[in-house]
């Protein structure tokens, strides 16, 4: 049998996203499972973390399998060692590799040489890791993802890329402000329109943050300094003034409306001071989430799927 990896939340189909929502439910509902007894995940990260490693190595704890982490300086990840060979000699020990870089290539090149299944944990295109845990909070909090509007306002990064793509295979509308100079990518947003033309999902992108927002459902954010980008740290901010999602901004959105971030924040830069800890925001129910949709697509490629999923 062909192995799976999961490079891109492209990679997935509507079909794949629901049945890993309902298994995600499942599993967060019924707590620690054996159902990866003797599997061994390795994480091979350039790229500090606190949800993507603390994450995957709690889920793998709970369904009874081990984790090892493995940080740039003892692999040395294309540098003391070819990403080849470190495919080829980790296939031998564990069972799943997740990868958290700061090039797509290196993910793609981890999974072209590895016989074990490889998840992107983060790389510079995409978060399909971070999309499918916010896809799961987006069905707990409104019953279904097809129809439902999400409007991101910021830098179209890999955040954005995976959300925008998760978003127009499901049906889900997706709005996104952005600066000239931040936008999305040419391949991204046709990739994305491909989707949308199947699923019946609208895609707005605009400079008005107000115009994203307006209607919206959910209204989602991200840093606008991300690692690596330091150096960039005062132009970005002067680039990106007036993206700040604030109380004033969501109350243009639909009623009910919830606020997103996938989090590190920079309080008072990104989103005004307060709102992440406020009546609307669900970032933190966005955040545990990664434990149950990273448990649920370990459980999708090494285990056995059969358990009873929640309708």
């Amino acid at each position: 049998m062909q192995k799976k990896d999961l490079l891109s939340i492209a990679d997935l189909s509507a079909d794949d996203i629901l049945k890993l929502t309902k298994l995600a439910t499942s599993l967060k509902q019924r707590g620690r499972r054996s159902l990866l007894a003797g599997k061994t995940l390795a994480l091979i990260f350039e790229k500090p973390s606190l949800r993507t490693r603390v994450s995957f190595e709690v889920a793998m704890q709970q369904l009874g399998g081990n984790a090892i982490y493995l940080s740039q300086s003892e692999v040395g990840l294309g540098q003391r060692e070819s990403v080849s060979d470190v495919a080829r000699v980790l296939s031998r020990y564990v069972d799943v590799i997740v990868t958290r870089t700061f090039y797509h290539r290196q993910a793609q090149l981890l999974a072209e040489n590895a016989t074990v299944p490889v998840i992107n944990g983060l790389s510079d295109e995409e978060h399909p890791c971070q999309a499918l845990a916010d896809l799961l909070t987006i069905y707990e909090k409104k019953g279904r993802l097809k129809g439902v509007t999400i409007a991101f306002v910021g830098d179209a990064n890999n955040v954005a890329n995976s959300l925008l793509l998760g978003a127009s295979i499901v049906g889900a509308d997706f709005h996104i402000a952005s600066p000239p100079g931040y936008q999305l990518k040419e391949m991204v947003l046709r990739r994305a329109q491909g989707f949308a033309a199947q699923s019946g999902a609208k895609i707005l992108c605009t400079e008005q943050p107000q115009a994203a927002v307006r209607g919206a459902d959910i209204v989602y954010t991200d840093v606008w300094i991300s690692m690596g980008q330091e150096e960039e740290a005062e132009r970005r901010r002067a680039d990106f003034a007036g993206y700040q999602v604030t109380a004033q901004l969501l109350a243009l959105a639909h009623e009910g409306a919830l606020f997103m971030h996938p989090l590190p924040a920079h309080r008072g830069e990104e989103v005004a001071s307060g709102l992440i800890d406020g009546p609307q925001s669900i970032v933190f129910d966005q955040a545990e989430n990664r434990l149950h949709a990273q448990k649920a697509l370990l459980v999708d490629l090494l285990g056995d799927t059969r358990i009873e999923a929640t309708p």
